[in-house]
């Protein structure tokens, strides 16, 4: 089963494939570092390139994946949506249209479903839908809707496409990352389709503190928070940042210096809204940033007090990188591109299910 990755980044979603049975048959990514990462870890085609000029008929896969650009709908942006130029929804929705695949996946931000753009989210749910009616250049955005919605209250749709919000940390991720998943699926392919359900829970995290599993194995000291909670829960506990990382090399040290876990130059400091991320729970969403990278999510505050940023290579493991796999850049560009990525075990649970789904129906006919 062959895909084709939009907006690539650092390949988070394209490793996601990988590890879910897929075969990448191309990544198209136009920032020139990001670029660099695919190319250093992957053998695939890398097309640095504006997705606007790519030529979608040339490709023949199953699935079109792809985390198109946040930054219109990102609280942290100015919230422009369709009136921002990054807005690469029209392009996703494009490749669908001329690629014609089985199925498509989406990553975005929790932002996307703000009320300031349920109707420009109807908009771009509506166009997944009936990819084939295109937009004029003479009408607005607002017309292509209402022609859209004719066409969905009178005929069925190509694609039948869900969407969820998944939290990172319920599958594994040492991270409390929400973000909006939109699902499509070929009206000649499509069948009963449902989101993974979550495998990891706070309860759980909780459970495991409180009868001491948590410290054992880490052999530290930490009071319990346990709550309410009379039994078990039957899901695995959240993974910690120290879960995560404990077992790297000393920073800065020869060894470490070998996989992208360098220190900052700037010092880590505590204030209002600027609090860090708690060493013994999963990471706050890591993040890219407008303008270079926020340092209240991506700085570890340790249980004696201490703080310090991220290194790469423990905002890679917080996205559940693998440790062969090298980022290009120093570290500023490194965090950009691990906080833009899609973290790869959640994207390997959502595309798993993706290609069951597939392999279901294929074996069905």
């Amino acid at each position: 089963m062959r895909t084709l990755e939009l907006f690539a980044g650092s390949g988070g979603l394209v490793l996601g494939a990988i590890a879910s049975g897929m075969k990448a048959e191309a990544m198209v990514e136009l920032n020139r570092t990001a670029a660099s990462t695919l190319r250093m870890n992957l053998e695939e085609e890398v097309i640095e390139e504006d997705v606007r000029n790519v030529d979608f008929k040339k490709f023949e896969v199953d699935v079109v994946t792809g985390g198109v650009p946040c930054q219109p709908f990102s609280m942290g942006g100015k919230g422009q949506a369709q009136a921002d130029q990054r807005d690469m929804f029209p392009e996703f929705v494009r490749s669908v249209r001329e690629i014609r695949p089985k199925a498509f996946v989406i990553e975005n931000v929790k932002g996307l479903l703000r009320p300031a753009f349920a109707n420009y989210f109807s908009y771009v749910l509506l166009q997944l839908q009936h990819p084939d009616i295109r937009k004029s250049q003479k009408m607005t955005w607002q017309d292509h809707l209402k022609r859209l919605e004719k066409e969905h209250t009178s005929t069925s749709p190509q694609y039948n496409v869900v969407f969820r919000v998944l939290n990172a940390a319920d599958y594994g991720v040492p991270q409390c990352r929400h973000r909006v998943f939109i699902v499509g699926f070929r009206r000649d392919v499509s069948s009963s389709f449902t989101f993974p359900e979550p495998t990891h829970s706070r309860e759980s995290l909780l459970w495991s503190i409180h009868t001491g599993e948590y410290q054992d194995r880490h052999r530290v000291q930490l009071r319990s928070k346990i709550g309410s909670l009379r039994d078990r829960p039957n899901t695995l506990p959240w993974v910690t940042i120290r879960d995560a990382v404990s077992d790297l090399p000393r920073v800065d040290s020869t060894m470490a210096r070998q996989i992208n876990h360098i220190s900052a130059t700037a010092k880590a400091r505590v204030y209002p809204g600027h609090t860090g991320s708690n060493f013994d729970e999963p990471a706050k969403t890591i993040k890219a940033g407008v303008h270079g990278v926020p340092g209240g999510e991506n700085m570890i505050v340790f249980p004696n007090g201490q703080m310090r940023y991220m290194t790469v290579r423990e905002a890679a493991r917080i996205q559940t990188f693998p440790d062969n796999w090298e980022i290009a850049g120093p570290w500023s560009e490194g965090m950009r591109q691990m906080g833009n990525a899609v973290p790869v075990k959640l994207a390997k649970s959502v595309l798993e299910s993706v290609v069951s789904h597939l392999n279901k129906r294929a074996h069905a006919n």
